[in-house]
């Protein structure tokens, strides 16, 4: 019996304890992200020294000369953006392939740990047939019965401390499979500023070769450039609700709309319509996506399904953006609100909670729901003094729910820092303070420049 009690005692105490294997990042790779991170911090000192140049540039008395350093200066800057975000991949890449190796070593200790589990619960299963009186009855003296009852007790805390390992472990690989989900879908949002960037820079080499092609370099042939490439009010006046045959918002709609979102909630109407420039083209690509196959299965199906219920719509015909190549997509409407996110705008709650976020200790359990349309809540139809749910599909909907986002960032202060970061914030969420987002904030900013523009116009200011 005895040495039975000391065998499962060994299989018992021989479970390895857990690893902290997340919190180790080898000298190798710590060394190459520093060199990434001196690299990114000199990229990031030049593109400070081409925005300098441009400001110079638009700053002082506009001909020929100061248009085409303008120009060449916003180029490099572009270009340098598109190095800046080309090397934070890079970095990424080192730290996504920590993570998986962290998460190969939390998958192997988990097996470990539930193989010797495994073996001493087969082994144990022997003791059920024994009880106190038969370890006495088999003890050939007080000193051995103690030391078989101090091994059952054993057994008793190692099997305990087995269970609190595996707990741990399993804990830590799912703290690890959510760092690489999130590090992964960074990297994808900074492909999709890359392309943006990239057709900029195209963008700009053509409104380069056309000046250059227009004046032949005269400073008197630009100045006629200038004036016939400047709108009249009645220009504008007369392209306000040119339909153009397509699926956008026409302007002259939008920019009704997003005065009237202006007022409401204090950010500029061109801001509105340079966000959602940037993020739609003024509803004209709303997305070619399914809500079954492009979006997040555990936290935005469950939403989105009760948010078209309300609504009265068949989830499998509206639009939604397409998932990247990692990540979730399932964005709505011309302001591109995910469902998670819809709910705190359109007046959606968790019935459990009462709240539009998740609470402490909920995780993705929140999602699930069940949830209840509240019409006191829904924020868009309480500004738009509406009667029915906000539909996010609608344009005056989404350009007020788009500014409502803005100026929860914090755009109501109408400076252009402020402006520049809550568009930041509206694409990049917690990473918007990251350089390599920059192009996206500087996006939206030149959209709302030529917009502000043609608002001053209209205005005759």
């Amino acid at each position: 019996m005895r040495r039975f009690l000391y065998f499962v005692l060994g299989c018992a105490l021989c479970v390895a304890p857990a690893t902290a294997f997340a919190q180790s990042v080898t000298q190798q790779v710590a060394n190459r992200q520093q060199e990434l991170q001196n690299q990114l911090n000199n990229i990031e000192s030049q593109i400070n020294v081409q925005q300098g140049l441009l400001d110079t540039a638009q700053n002082q008395h506009q001909t020929l000369q100061t248009q085409i350093d303008a120009l060449n200066a916003e180029i490099k800057r572009t270009q340098l953006q598109i190095q800046a975000i080309n090397l934070t991949i890079t970095q990424l890449n080192g730290d996504i392939g920590v993570h998986n190796q962290t998460l190969s070593d939390l998958s192997a200790q988990l097996r470990a740990e539930r193989e010797s589990l495994a073996q001493i619960l087969r082994q144990t299963q022997m003791l059920d047939q024994y009880s106190v009186i038969n370890v006495l009855l088999g003890s050939q003296s007080v000193s051995g019965l103690f030391s078989d009852l101090d091994a059952f007790a054993s057994i008793k805390r190692a099997l305990a401390d087995s269970f609190n390992q595996i707990q741990q472990t399993s804990s830590s690989t799912e703290v690890e499979k959510e760092a690489l989900q999130a590090r992964l879908a960074e990297q994808e949002q900074l492909r999709t500023v890359a392309q943006l960037a990239r057709q900029a820079v195209q963008t700009q080499q053509d409104a380069k070769q056309q000046l250059l092609a227009q004046t032949k370099g005269i400073e008197a042939n630009y100045e006629k450039f200038i004036a016939m490439s400047q709108k009249t009010a009645a220009q504008i006046r007369s392209q306000l609700f040119n339909l153009r045959g397509s699926a956008a918002i026409p302007f002259g709609t939008a920019l009704t709309y997003a005065l009237a979102a202006e007022k409401a909630t204090g950010t500029r109407a061109a801001v509105t319509l340079g966000v959602l420039k940037q993020e739609t083209d003024l509803g004209e690509n709303l997305g070619t996506g399914t809500w079954r196959v492009d979006m997040a299965p555990n936290r935005d199906q469950p939403v989105f399904a009760y948010i078209t219920q309300v609504l009265g719509l068949d989830p499998n015909q509206m639009p939604v953006s397409k998932k990247p190549s990692y990540g979730w997509g399932g964005a709505m409407g011309p302001g591109q609100f995910i469902p998670s996110t819809w709910v705190c705008y359109g007046g959606f709650v968790n019935v459990k909670t009462g709240g539009c976020t998740p609470s402490d200790g909920l995780g993705m359990s929140f999602w699930q729901g069940p949830w209840q349309y509240v019409a006191s809540k829904d924020r868009v139809r309480t500004l738009l003094n509406a009667s029915v749910p906000s539909n996010p599909w609608t344009p005056q909907v989404a350009i007020m729910a788009t500014a409502m986002l803005m100026a929860d960032n914090g755009a109501g202060a109408q400076t252009y820092t402020a402006e520049r970061n809550a568009a930041l914030e509206y694409f990049a969420g917690s990473h918007y303070r990251n350089p390599a987002y920059s192009f996206y904030g500087d996006g939206v900013m030149g959209f709302a420049a030529q917009f502000q523009q043609e608002i001053n116009q209209l205005n005759g200011s």
